[in-house]
């Protein structure tokens, strides 16, 4: 759409979470050094919360490429699984055959020989959910029992998991007090200050290929920290529609303006007081200019 307008060789706001695009943020880098710490010492269970939208699955991608070569991951992205289901995702995760109509207890046992034998090559399996504020209750009894897998000296199994605030009122539950006893290290994510906002910013659109020094406003990142809160998720959807409107309007900078027009735009953005005064007329000017006449569809 506005790349060749602004000089990129991809989108820099686009929400799946790329780790060639992550920030080095102090927040997220210290929760990412307790997790190292936590699986250096061999920690069975390290929780990782933090509202949506903030970054969690994009650490548990860049964590899983740094874990890469040193012990065996396994990542399920998806919660809503039976205890049945984590252990066939876990063995499909390992690479280990089952012969048909196996059970849990032949998947458990298969696991715990593939444990044996990555021990034997000084390596451990580390399991990283992500969402794990929807797991069942059933599924995180089924997590917990799987770091029983140990010999005298460690653990065989390493859980990491990553979830919104959900998860943390859900261990402290009396029926949940075996597996909160059982997470030794947590960290919890923060927004973005405005001026980690501003960083983020020029840091998204130099890896997209950004030349210039800064192409947002000083104002505009201003405004668009205040609409967000400091989020990631909602800072990107908020950028990519303020680049929608400066090229609707071919200008070279981003300004105010098209931050208020985007945060006007975006329900999930915090509307100021005179929300309306904006109005978003540029962002339909830059789709018409991309939708060919009488063929509606995909914007390219």
């Amino acid at each position: 759409m506005y790349l060749r307008h602004f000089q990129l060789k991809e989108y820099p706001f686009s929400l799946t979470p790329d780790t060639d695009f992550y920030f080095d943020y102090p927040g997220h880098r210290e929760a990412l050094n307790v997790l190292l710490l936590a699986l250096r010492t061999g920690e069975g269970f390290i929780k990782v919360t933090g509202e949506c939208g903030l970054g969690k699955t994009l650490m548990c991608r860049g964590l899983l490429n740094m874990l890469e070569g040193q012990c065996a991951t396994a990542y399920v992205p998806d919660p809503l699984m039976s205890p049945a289901g984590l252990r066939v995702a876990l063995v499909e995760e390992l690479g280990i055959s089952l012969p048909p109509r196996s059970n849990g207890h032949m998947a458990l046992r298969a696991i715990r020989r593939r444990a044996l034998e990555l021990a034997r090559e000084n390596q451990r399996i580390v399991l990283l959910l992500d969402e794990a504020h929807q797991l069942p209750v059933k599924t995180l009894e089924a997590v917990r029992l799987l770091t029983n897998l140990e010999t005298e000296k460690f653990k065989l199994l390493q859980v990491v998991m990553f979830g919104q605030p959900e998860l943390d009122r859900r261990l402290r539950r009396r029926s949940m007090r075996q597996l909160l006893q059982r997470v030794s290290f947590s960290a919890r994510l923060r927004p973005l200050t405005r001026s980690a906002t501003q960083s983020y910013i020029a840091h998204r659109m130099r890896v997209a290929g950004c030349a210039h020094q800064s192409i947002f406003a000083a104002d505009a990142c201003a405004d668009i920290h205040a609409a967000s809160g400091g989020t990631p998720r909602v800072i990107n959807v908020l950028c990519h529609k303020a680049l929608m409107s400066a090229f609707g309007a071919g200008r070279a900078e981003v300004t105010a303006d098209d931050a208020r027009r985007a945060i006007v735009d975006t329900e999930s953005a915090r509307q100021p007081r005179k929300a309306r005064s904006a109005s978003s007329g540029v962002l339909s000017r830059a789709v018409q200019l991309f939708t060919p006449p009488g063929r509606p569809g995909l914007v390219r």
